[in-house]
């Protein structure tokens, strides 16, 4: 079973248009997300699945993340422009299907998934491989869920997003695929992301100081809803979907 073949060509057109400095500020943030979640892990090989065009590689190899990167991609054209940022690092940009990753078991120390998995037709199976390849991952998502959500369907399908979650339902989904939890962050976007998003201004300003007050708040429900992203680093444990053992 391989990606649909309507969502494979959406995808090659959306890497077809000019969204290079959108790309860049969010992969800056998701990049530091990934090195200070993952500070101990001193991976030598990571790999990056979904990486886009190449932006948070970019970051992780201007900051020496690991000798090796390695990177996956559903559409050619995201894979041509990985490749034309000539990142010194990077060992390796291949496509693949979705869901089955190209490579052998343990290949690898690290397995970056950001901002990717709300965009999976089969996420169990995806999560399946990339415990099969490395003993551990760092997934960022959006907090996308919100009540009443399911009015905003065509909002979110404009975004690509096929999945929703929030921090709850993210932990939850990866324990029941055999990954712990190591740590986990919490966080907004930065504030010129939300410049970007909302055209500068009063408002723009006042929406990040809003939330980053509220998620820095020791109060794990107003943190949880008031996020816009939810980073962990997890951990294989069990070597399978484990049910009516509770």
């Amino acid at each position: 079973m391989a990606i649909t073949s309507h969502v494979q060509s959406a995808y090659e057109r959306q890497y077809q248009q000019q969204q290079g400095r959108w790309r860049e500020l969010g992969a800056k943030q998701k990049a530091r997300n990934i090195i200070e979640l993952a500070a101990d892990v001193k991976p030598q090989k990571v790999l990056e699945v979904g990486a886009g065009d190449g932006s948070i590689l970019q970051w992780l190899d201007k900051n020496s993340f690991a000798p090796e990167l390695y990177a996956v991609e559903i559409a050619e054209s995201a894979l041509q422009l990985i490749r034309q940022k000539g990142i010194p690092s990077l060992r390796q940009a291949v496509p693949f299907d979705g869901q089955s990753l190209p490579f052998p078991d343990n290949h690898f120390d690290l397995v970056v998934l950001s901002h990717v998995l709300e965009h999976v037709e089969f996420e169990r199976q995806l999560l399946r491989e990339i415990r099969r390849v490395a003993p551990r991952c760092v997934i960022e998502v959006p907090k996308d869920y919100r009540p009443g959500v399911d009015r905003r369907v065509e909002h979110f399908l404009g975004y690509g997003h096929i999945n929703l979650y929030t921090p709850t339902s993210l932990r939850f989904l990866l324990r029941t695929e055999g990954f712990r939890i190591v740590r986990q962050k919490i966080g907004v976007y930065s504030a010129e992301t939300y410049r970007m998003m909302y055209g500068g201004g009063l408002k723009a300003r006042l929406l990040h100081a809003f939330k980053s007050t509220m998620t820095a708040l020791p109060v794990p429900l107003l943190r949880d809803y008031f996020a816009n992203t939810i980073t962990v680093l997890a951990e294989r444990e069990a070597d399978e979907l484990r049910i009516f053992e509770g």
